[in-house]
């Protein structure tokens, strides 16, 4: 018997229905998770208390003002921009170590770049300053391995008597070790057991009670300006004050590190400075007054703050000019400066 068309056509529709794959449901679209607030910093970020200060028209640090939302801060050792390498360079100062920093072609060899700039030795203005090297030519990478790099060095490395020697390994190390994929260092010498792996701690006497990281000797500094180190000092306090070429306060402050009395701690200070305004003639603002209570007025000498094309320069915003970040503890016995230590920058108006 016949069936009509009209008939077959929903059987078809049914039967192909039937052998269709089932599909379940996809559930709702996954979202993003929700964005971490704003304007928290992480502890690991700062380990030291960040002050941020500006120069009142004394030269002393006022009140602090709120941190501007896009705080000025030094790179971080590494490159700076993909075709530059700030490096990290542990000097000798006093028969201490003193870091500087010195910005150099990216390299990927920056182990090897680190070892050629100690064995050169200072440029002008870090040997002005007082830095030196004992570090010799001839030092060679063998290998890297869990973080160890191993050196060989040559019979030379040796020369000079044992604190000479131990100084040379702690330039090496301290500069090494800047780079997160090295955290010990070992000394390999012909037809002798390796050295131990040395790290950062077996040197840490040959440290002084402060130490500056940043700015390096010699940088022109922005305004404010921020200066970063580590600190061994009486109640962990630091103070900075900021010269002019001539000696006169510009700016002053402090800050507390991570720790200190017998501990040290990280310590970060933000400063803003402005030259003077111009004082009566017949004055000077005196380079020696209380470091935390700014210039005073002496009689006798150059009006303060100015008149120089240099001092104008700066006043006006333009250029930069030669001045002094100088980072020092208080004597608590007679309120003079101690440890001081004195960097010479290149200083930039506002």
């Amino acid at each position: 018997m016949r069936r009509p068309a009209f008939l077959l056509v929903p059987a078809v529709l049914l039967a192909t229905a039937g052998c269709a794959p089932s599909v379940g449901s996809l559930g709702p679209a996954p979202t993003a998770p929700p964005a971490s607030p704003t304007g928290t910093a992480s502890p690991a970020a700062t380990p030291a208390p960040a002050i941020t200060a500006t120069a009142g028209p004394g030269g002393s640090a006022g009140p602090a003002p709120a941190p501007p939302s896009s705080p000025v801060t030094y790179p971080a050792t590494g490159p700076s921009r993909s075709d530059t390498l700030t490096l990290e360079l542990w000097y000798v100062h006093d028969g201490r170590l003193e870091p500087t920093r010195r910005v150099r072609p990216a390299a990927p060899a920056t182990s090897r770049l680190t070892l050629a700039e100690l064995a050169a030795g200072p440029t002008p203005a870090e040997a002005a300053a007082g830095l030196g090297t004992s570090v010799p030519t001839g030092i060679a990478i063998a290998g890297l391995a869990g973080r160890v790099e191993t050196l060989t060095v040559t019979a030379g490395f040796d020369n000079g008597g044992t604190a000479t020697v131990r100084l040379r390994q702690a330039q090496v190390v301290y500069s090494l070790t800047q780079f997160p994929t090295v955290d010990r260092v070992v000394f390999r010498r012909a037809g002798r057991p390796d050295s131990p792996a040395l790290d950062r701690t077996d040197f840490a006497d040959l440290l002084p009670p402060i130490v500056v990281t940043a700015p390096g000797i010699g940088e022109t500094v922005p305004n404010p300006v921020t200066v970063t180190g580590t600190a061994d000092v009486f109640e962990a306090t630091v103070n900075v004050r900021i010269l002019d070429a001539a000696g006169r306060q510009l700016a002053a402050g402090f800050t507390v590190a991570s720790c200190g009395s017998g501990c040290r701690g990280d310590y970060r200070l933000t400063l803003g400075y402005r030259l003077p305004p111009r004082a009566a003639a017949g004055g000077r603002t005196s380079p020696a007054s209380d470091p935390a209570a700014g210039g005073e007025p002496v009689a006798g000498g150059p009006p303060a703050g100015g008149g120089s094309p240099a001092a104008d320069a700066l006043r006006a915003g333009s250029g930069s000019t030669a001045g002094r970040i100088e980072v020092f503890e208080v004597s608590a016995r007679d309120g003079s400066r101690v440890n001081l230590v004195s960097r010479p920058v290149r200083l930039t108006g506002s």
